[in-house]
């Protein structure tokens, strides 16, 4: 287990009570202090859902995590409590039939991708995450890339982000990032010492930050930048065979990203710009392109590497895990109503057609349950109705009312009498079954507890040493600007975590905080510092034009 400078366990927390020969002995008693659930049940675990073994899979029975995870998903009213900030467009995805070099039906029965050529409809919606509805689309953040795929057997949504990796590997912590990130709940500011604060408990999180606060956190437009399902899937063939799999968008046109610099240069003159880009882009027939490609692996534990594959802060290193393209998919169609289509349309990573399947990761698991819950509040009880969101086939199923809803989902010649199954008054009947379930094998004791190869600090450095000099300059930078208004036991932990990545990256964020400490660094930037908040207040004030009542 990685430990920090103060002795404490990898996730920043202090090791839980002691337990004597006779029994539980707990050296501390509940305060008014103590984290409970809204039942008042003290919360002993707050860092990990219940699990068969510590890989998973999760549990239902996880009552402080659904507690948790569905309060979190109505927490705004409409507004989405994440990516909020979108745009959306229509397209098709064509397969090519094959994964690399192999027919796609080796690894998967799954029907859009056995033919090479066939075309099925998409909508795609990108996103800022932690920002509001109409906030400037240059801030730094992880951007959505979801993709609705209309297939022949329903729909299927590859949820996802641009970056590759994510913050935390554990559902139960995911409201607390989002808290985290979002504005301080009293001043409603952005805070680098409540972000870093967080963070410093929970060392995972520097690989992601070393994405984030690089030149990678703010991509130039939609257009040009990556996208990957960032949780580990499954693939299921025909006889029941699954592997492992991990997605990624690659698009045609390049990949490009912006400094902290530029982008408050083009905040300044167009905070639109990358939903204009878009749109403008697919008007003028200029249809963007991205591949799909998926590396494979056997579905095992695999020992031999030194990180967990189930682990979303890592990557899975390509030289090992080449990536195989499956398709390509263009933009071609600009929605008629936003609203209609961008703003409503509903996403979640349990929607999988035959042939695709969950893995054991525990933060595909808790998405699972809180994409579609959180849908189900925000749009309603029957958005599957809304027509964005509507399968392109036809739907029967024994779910009725609710509030809007608008069609009843019989079949032709159904007796309308029956909205139950089994029956024998001609009811809906269930479908056949073409081919083996995938079973694997799952046992472990129940525990609440993290992975063993954590490994936090290793791919971080490696990402930092392959950064060029620019993008190592930018990092520091912005870095330095965000914790500078931490307190001093919050940036020293988080230097430590980055010197445990590299010391040269530990080394350049310490002295650069002494320089901000001391009044000798350079004008820095970010949406979180608290310095430059405090100057740019003030020099609205110095710089505005008095007018006279009127």
């Amino acid at each position: 287990m990685e430990t920090n400078q103060n002795g404490n366990g990898q996730n920043g927390h202090t090791p839980g009570p002691e337990f004597g020969a006779t029994g539980l002995q707990p050296q501390d008693q509940p305060t008014d202090q103590t984290l409970t659930t809204r039942q008042g049940h003290p919360l002993t675990n707050n860092q990990n859902v219940r699990t068969v073994g510590n890989r998973g899979p999760t549990t239902l029975e996880n009552y402080p995590f659904l507690e948790k995870i569905s309060h979190f998903d109505r927490e705004r009213i409409p507004e989405r409590v994440v990516h909020a900030r979108g745009a959306g467009t229509h397209g098709v995805f064509e397969a090519y039939g094959t994964v690399g070099d192999e027919p796609v039906s080796k690894y998967t029965r799954a029907k859009l991708f056995q033919e090479k050529g066939k075309q099925t409809p998409v909508f795609v919606r990108f996103s800022s995450v932690i920002h509001g509805g109409h906030s400037p689309e240059t801030l730094r953040d992880p951007r959505g890339f979801a993709v609705k795929f209309y297939t022949e057997e329903g729909n299927w949504d590859l949820v996802g982000n641009n970056l590759k990796v994510f913050f935390i590997r554990d559902a139960m912590k995911f409201p607390d990032m989002v808290h985290a990130l979002k504005p301080d709940p009293i001043t409603n500011r952005q805070d680098g010492g409540r972000i870093f604060d967080f963070m410093s408990n929970t060392p995972e999180s520097v690989h992601m930050l070393t994405f984030l606060f690089s030149p990678w956190g703010i991509p130039a437009n939609y257009r040009q930048m990556q996208g990957s399902g960032v949780n580990t899937y499954k693939w299921v063939n025909e006889q029941g065979e699954g592997v492992l799999i991990k997605y990624h968008w690659e698009p045609k046109q390049g990949i490009k990203n912006l400094t902290q610099p530029e982008a408050e240069q083009i905040q300044g003159k167009n905070f639109n710009h990358a939903t204009q880009d878009l749109y403008d882009a697919i008007e003028a027939g200029n249809f963007p392109q991205w591949e799909l490609l998926v590396q494979i692996m056997s579905d095992d534990e695999h020992p031999e590497l030194d990180f967990d594959p189930l682990d979303d802060t890592k990557l899975w290193p390509q030289e090992q895990f080449p990536w195989l393209p499956v398709g390509m998919m263009t933009l071609n169609k600009n929605p008629e109503n936003y609203f209609h289509e961008v703003e409503q349309v509903a996403f979640g990573t349990g929607v999988l057609v035959d042939g695709l399947d969950f893995s054991d990761d525990k933060m595909l698991q808790g998405r699972t349950f809180s994409y579609s819950d959180t849908q189900r509040y925000r749009v309603g009880t029957n958005y599957l109705q809304l027509p964005i969101n509507a399968p392109k086939k036809h739907v029967a199923t024994n779910q009725r009312d609710g509030q809007m809803q608008y069609r009843v989902d019989t079949a032709p010649g159904q007796n309308k009498h029956v909205n139950y199954e089994p029956s024998s008054m001609n009811g809906l009947k269930e479908a056949p079954r073409t081919y083996p379930d995938h079973k694997p094998y799952i046992s472990g004791n129940l525990m609440r507890q993290p992975i063993d190869r954590t490994n936090n600090f290793k791919q971080a450095g490696e990402r930092y040493r392959t950064f060029e000099d620019w993008e190592r300059d930018d990092l520091i930078n912005n870095l330095v600007a965000n914790l500078s208004g931490a307190q001093q036991n919050v940036q020293d932990k988080m230097v430590e975590l980055f010197s445990q990545c590299d010391e040269d990256y530990g080394r350049r964020v310490k002295e650069g905080l002494q320089k901000v400490a001391n009044g000798t660094g350079e004008q820095l930037h970010g949406q979180a510092n608290t310095q430059v908040g405090q100057e740019a207040a003030q020099q609205a004030e110095e710089l505005a034009h008095e007018a006279k009542p009127y």
